[in-house]
């Protein structure tokens, strides 16, 4: 067996991107009770969405695409009427977010979907998943998908797939690493080094 190495640009980042669907819902699935509610937010404030977007996966995972965007780019996503916002809500503060985006006919895309670091481990991201499914499939779908990569936690891809997402392609994406074009701090996903 052979491999090939592809070098990549100093002040760049590359990920493998995993993309994943499904065509109908799961059996819902029992989730222990979760002291957090589901908040739908119709217009959130862009200044609140980037707090959220940064404390759920820019500072630890380097989610960084809409941190960089302009705001009426930005608005011009979130506000859409077809695109779904909500936040986990733990005692009067967001603590996650869930992104559907329905922008194409028949399809849902799980845009984001994550937790703060504070509720990792406490049940929320399985009754987060469960609200998704939920929310996806109630419209006229026939397709629910998503993607995930080597820079998110390693734990999103095999939850997405116990969540009944299956692999259907990879690809490697390669961008400018955010932190030295001043989108994340610098110190933030410490587990990639800067190059």
């Amino acid at each position: 067996m052979q491999s090939e190495f592809w070098d990549v640009p100093a002040g760049k980042v590359a990920a493998v991107v995993t993309h994943l669907q499904m065509f109908e819902r799961p059996e819902p699935r029992k989730v222990p009770p979760v002291n957090a509610e589901l908040v739908f937010h119709k217009k959130p404030d862009l200044d609140w969405y980037r707090d959220l977007f940064s404390r759920v996966g820019g500072y630890d995972w380097m989610w960084f695409s809409r941190l960089g965007m302009e705001d009426t780019a930005l608005a011009a996503v979130i506000h859409h009427a077809d695109v779904q916002i909500y936040s986990v809500r733990v005692d009067g503060r967001d603590e996650g977010m869930l992104e559907l985006d329905f922008r194409v006919p028949n399809e849902c895309e799980l845009g984001y979907f994550g937790l703060t670091s504070a509720m990792v481990g406490t049940g929320a991201g399985r009754w987060l998943m469960e609200h998704a499914l939920e929310k996806a499939w109630e419209k006229p779908i026939s397709r629910f998908h998503v993607h995930t990569c080597t820079l998110d936690s390693p734990q999103a891809l095999p939850f997405y797939m116990r969540s009944g997402f299956e692999a259907y392609n990879r690809q490697v994406e390669i961008a400018d690493d955010p932190r030295l074009i001043g989108v994340l701090p610098r110190d933030s996903s410490p587990q990639q080094p800067i190059i």
